[in-house]
C-alpha cells in the first residue's frame, strides 16, 4: 500500500482512570505504561476488565460526557480525542462498522474522510481487501456478508486508512480457523515495516503471542496486572494468569467427561433450503434434533451457518423443503415455529444472535433476564408466585455467569464478553426445550467459558437440545456435540452438508 502514514504513534498513560456515569467503581484504574512508536502489544485480561474501554479511549471515541476521567492518557502527547483519525479501531461487533452498501465503498470510507488523495484511495482499497482475504468484487453488497466476512471488511477499512495506531478488538473471534490465520498474517504483513503501532485484544493467546513484542495484562478491577515480553508475562506468570481466566495453551480449562442421553425428536428437516431474499445460502439439509443432544454447526465463514440458525429458530422463512417442529416441541401449536406467537416461541425455542445488542430490549440487566419469563405466559401460575420464581431464576443466572455486580447496569454498557453471557442467559432463563446459539463463547475468558459450559451441560441433562454455531473446538467437544459441516460454495450457495452422527469423545 502507498506509504503515506504520518509515522507510528506513541502512547502514554500516567495514573489514568476511567469511570462510567452509571457505575460506582472505575472500569480502569491507575494505569501507568508507555508504548513506543511501532511496538506490537497484546492486551489481555479477564472478561469485563476494561480492555475494550481502553481501546475506545485511545481511539478518542468513548463519548460518555458524564464519565469521570482522572490522570493522563495521551497519543503523541495529546489527548486521543484531539487526534481522531490518528488511530484506526476495529470493534468487537463489526456489524456496527459496516456503513455503506457496497464492499469497495465501505473500505474507502475511512480514507476518504481523512482526505486521502483520490488517486491513492482505490489502490489502497484493493490492497487492503487482498490482505485480509476478502476476495469479492468492489460492488458486492456488504449486507450479504456473514459476520466473519464483516470482520474482514472492517479490518480492510482500517488498513486502507493507514493510521499511526491500529487497535484491534477480538479481530479473529468469529472467524473460521483458516480465516484466523489469514487475518493475523494480514495484520503482521501490513505492519511489518513498523509504520504503525499495534494493540490487539484477544482472549486466545496462542494466535498472537509470536507476533507481538510485549504483553499488557489487566486484572478484574481494571488495573495493570503485568507488563513485559511474552516470555516474561506468559511463561513466568502463566499459572497465576490462568487462575484469573487468561487463555494460555499450557493451562487450558480442565472439564470432566460429559455425556447426555438423547430423548424424543424436537425438530426435523427434509431437503431444507435456507437463505435471505429468496437466495439460497444452504440447501439439501436433512436434520434430526433430539432432546438432550448437542449439535454444532461448523464450516467456513459465509457458508450459511447463521442463516440456518435463524431459520431453525423460527425467525426466517425456509426457502424450500420441510422444517417441522415435532409434538414434543410444538406442545399443541402448529408444526411451523415461524407461525407461533412471540410468547409461545420464547417458551419453546431460545435464539442467541451473533450480535448480542440485537436482543436487548430493556434498560438494565436484571429486567433483561426477566423479560422472557414475564412474557411467555405460563398458564395456571399465580402472578405473585411467578414473580418470586422468576426472581430466583434471574438471581441464579446472574451469579452463575458473573453478572451479579452489573444487575442494575444498562446492557449496552457491558463489555463484549458480558453482553454475550447476558444474551445467552436471557434465552436460558425461560428454560426452552431448544436452545439455538450463534457463537456463544465469543469474548469469554477461561473462567466464564467454563461457567457457560456448566450451564449448557445442565440444560442438556434436563432435556433441552443445544444447537450452536461455533468455531470453538473446545466448546464443541465439551458438550459432546455432533457436527454439521457446512461446505463453502461460490456465492455462498451450499450443497451436501455432511452431518456426522458419531459423537466426539468427552474430555
Amino acid at each position: 500500500m502507498p506509504a503515506t502514514r504520518s509515522g507510528p504513534a506513541r502512547i502514554t498513560a500516567e495514573n489514568w482512570s476511567f469511570r462510567r456515569a452509571d457505575r460506582a467503581a472505575a472500569v480502569l484504574h491507575g494505569l501507568d505504561f508507555s508504548i513506543a512508536p511501532g511496538e506490537r502489544v497484546l492486551l489481555l485480561g479477564p472478561s469485563g476488565s476494561g480492555k475494550s474501554t481502553l481501546l475506545h479511549a485511545l481511539a478518542g471515541v468513548l463519548g460518555d460526557g458524564d464519565a469521570e476521567e482522572t490522570g493522563t492518557l495521551a497519543l503523541d502527547g495529546t489527548h486521543p480525542r484531539a487526534s481522531r483519525g490518528r488511530a484506526g479501531l476495529m470493534q468487537q461487533d463489526p456489524e456496527t462498522q459496516v456503513i455503506l452498501p457496497r464492499v469497495g465503498d465501505d473500505v474507502a470510507f475511512g480514507a476518504e474522510n481523512l482526505s486521502v488523495p483520490p488517486e491513492q484511495i482505490w489502490p489502497r482499497v484493493n490492497d487492503a481487501l487482498r490482505a485480509v482475504g476478502l476476495d469479492l468484487p468492489l460492488d458486492h453488497p456488504s449486507s450479504s456478508l456473514s459476520g466473519g466476512q464483516k470482520q474482514r471488511l472492517a479490518l480492510a477499512g482500517i488498513l486502507a486508512m493507514q493510521p499511526g495506531l491500529v487497535l484491534l478488538d477480538e479481530p479473529t473471534a468469529n472467524l473460521d480457523p483458516e480465516g484466523v490465520l489469514e487475518v493475523r498474517d494480514a495484520v503482521a504483513s501490513a505492519l511489518a515495516d513498523r509504520s504503525a503501532t499495534l494493540i490487539v485484544v484477544e482472549h486466545r493467546v496462542e494466535v498472537w503471542r509470536d507476533q507481538v513484542d510485549r504483553v499488557l495484562v489487566l486484572n478484574a478491577q481494571g488495573g495493570l496486572e503485568a507488563d513485559g515480553t511474552p516470555r516474561e508475562v506468559l511463561v513466568a506468570r502463566g499459572e497465576a494468569l490462568a487462575a484469573q481466566g487468561i487463555w494460555l495453551p499450557e493451562h487450558l480449562p480442565e472439564l470432566p467427561p460429559f455425556n447426555s442421553t438423547p430423548g424424543r425428536q424436537l425438530m426435523t428437516t427434509e431437503s431444507l433450503a435456507v437463505g435471505r431474499r429468496a437466495v439460497a445460502a444452504a440447501q439439501g439439509l436433512n436434520l434430526e434434533i433430539q432432546a438432550g443432544q448437542a449439535l454444532a454447526i461448523t464450516g467456513p465463514n459465509g457458508s450459511g451457518k447463521s442463516t440456518l440458525a435463524l431459520t431453525l429458530g423460527g425467525l426466517l422463512k425456509p426457502i424450500s423443503g420441510v422444517l417441522k417442529a415435532e409434538p414434543e416441541l410444538a406442545d399443541g401449536l402448529g408444526a411451523q415455529p415461524r407461525s407461533w406467537k412471540a410468547k409461545d416461541l420464547i417458551a419453546r425455542i431460545g435464539s442467541v444472535f451473533q450480535e448480542p445488542e440485537h436482543q436487548f430490549v430493556t434498560g438494565n440487566v436484571r429486567d433483561e433476564l426477566a423479560f422472557g419469563l414475564r412474557h411467555q405466559g405460563r398458564r395456571g401460575t399465580e402472578k405473585e408466585g411467578a414473580e418470586k420464581e422468576w426472581a430466583a431464576r434471574v438471581d441464579e443466572l446472574l451469579e452463575a455467569l458473573g453478572l451479579a455486580d452489573f444487575a442494575e447496569a444498562n446492557p449496552f454498557t457491558l463489555s463484549g464478553g458480558q453482553k454475550r453471557r447476558l444474551s445467552v442467559a436471557t434465552v436460558m432463563a425461560a428454560k426452552p426445550k431448544l436452545l439455538i446459539l450463534d457463537e456463544p463463547t465469543f469474548g469469554q475468558d477461561a473462567l466464564t467459558w467454563a461457567a457457560l459450559i456448566e450451564l449448557l451441560r445442565t440444560a442438556l441433562l434436563e432435556g433441552s437440545a443445544v444447537v450452536s454455531v461455533s468455531h470453538d473446538e473446545q466448546f464443541i467437544e465439551a458438550l459432546n456435540s455432533r457436527q454439521l459441516l457446512m461446505p463453502e460454495q461460490p456465492e455462498s450457495r451450499l450443497s451436501d452438508p455432511r452431518l456426522t452422527s458419531e459423537r466426539r469423545p468427552g474430555r
